[in-house]
C-alpha cells in the first residue's frame, strides 16, 4: 500500500509541473504576441509620421505660384540711351507726329505762339484720365492765353481718337509710335523715355513730364515726375509768367 501512494503522488506531482509548465508557455505566447503587435503598431505609427510630411510636402510643390505683372516694353539694350530733359531757356528739340484725326503735327507748325507738351504712359488709364480732363476743364483759359495744348503718349492715332471723344477732351493728342528699336522718337528727344521699375523688374516707359514752350520755340518750364491733381493749375501760372 505505501508503495502506491508514492505512485500516486509522484504522478500528480508531475501532472502538476506539466500543467504549470503549459500555463507559463501559454503567458510567454501571449506576452510574445502583445509585444508583436505594440512594435507593430509603433512601426505602423512611425511610418505614417514619416510619409504625411512628405504628402505636405507633395502638395506645396503643386501648389501654382502667382504670376506678377508683365512690365510693358521691357528695355532692350539699344534702347535705353537717350536724351536728358531739355534744360529751361533750350530750344525745344525738333518734331514730327500725326494727331488724332491724322494730320500731322510739328514744332514748325506751332511757331510764333506758345504751347504745352505733356507726355503721359497711357491712354485712359486713372492718372492720365484725370490730368486729360484737368487739361480739357481749363481750355477757355489756355485758349484767353492763345497756348495750344498737346498730349503725347507712345498711342497710336486710332486710340487717341477714342479716347478723345469718349472723354470729349478737345485736345491735340499726338501719337508718338515707337520705332523699330521699341523707342518713341518724340519721348526720347525731350528726354522722357526713361527706366522705370515695377515689382523689381527694369524696363523703359514715360516719365510723366510736361514742358511750357514760349513763342520764340524755347522752354520756358519744365515739370518734371508729375503729380496730376492740380497739375493744370500750376502749368496756367507757369503760362502766365510769359507775358
Amino acid at each position: 500500500m505505501p508503495t502506491i501512494t508514492k505512485k500516486k503522488t509522484n504522478k500528480a506531482a508531475a501532472t502538476k509541473k506539466a500543467a504549470t509548465k503549459k500555463a507559463a508557455t501559454k503567458k510567454a505566447a501571449t506576452k510574445k504576441a502583445a509585444t508583436k503587435k505594440a512594435a507593430t503598431k509603433k512601426a505602423a505609427t512611425k511610418k505614417a509620421a514619416t510619409k504625411k510630411p512628405a504628402k505636405k510636402a507633395i502638395k506645396l510643390a503643386a501648389k501654382p505660384v502667382a504670376k506678377r505683372p508683365v512690365a510693358k516694353n521691357p528695355a532692350p539694350k539699344a534702347a535705353a540711351k537717350a536724351t536728358g530733359l531739355i534744360e529751361v531757356g533750350s530750344p525745344a528739340p525738333v518734331f514730327s507726329a500725326l494727331d488724332g484725326s491724322g494730320k500731322t503735327v510739328t514744332l514748325a507748325s506751332l511757331k510764333g505762339k506758345p504751347f504745352v507738351l505733356y507726355f503721359y504712359p497711357a491712354d485712359d488709364t486713372p492718372g492720365c484720365t484725370v490730368e486729360a480732363c484737368a487739361f480739357r476743364d481749363n481750355r477757355p483759359k489756355f485758349a484767353k492765353l492763345g497756348c495750344t495744348v498737346l498730349g503725347v503718349s507712345p498711342d497710336s492715332v486710332e486710340s487717341h481718337k477714342a479716347f478723345d471723344a469718349k472723354y470729349k477732351l478737345g485736345l491735340t493728342l499726338l501719337a508718338d509710335v515707337p520705332a523699330k528699336n521699341g523707342v518713341p522718337p518724340v519721348a526720347a528727344a525731350y528726354g522722357v523715355w526713361q527706366e522705370k521699375s515695377m515689382y523689381g523688374k527694369k524696363y523703359m516707359g514715360i516719365v510723366r513730364t510736361t514742358y511750357v514752350v514760349a513763342k520764340d520755340g524755347t522752354v520756358a518750364a519744365r515739370f518734371d515726375r508729375v503729380k496730376v491733381e492740380g497739375h493744370a493749375d500750376e502749368v496756367l501760372a507757369a503760362l502766365s509768367k510769359l507775358g
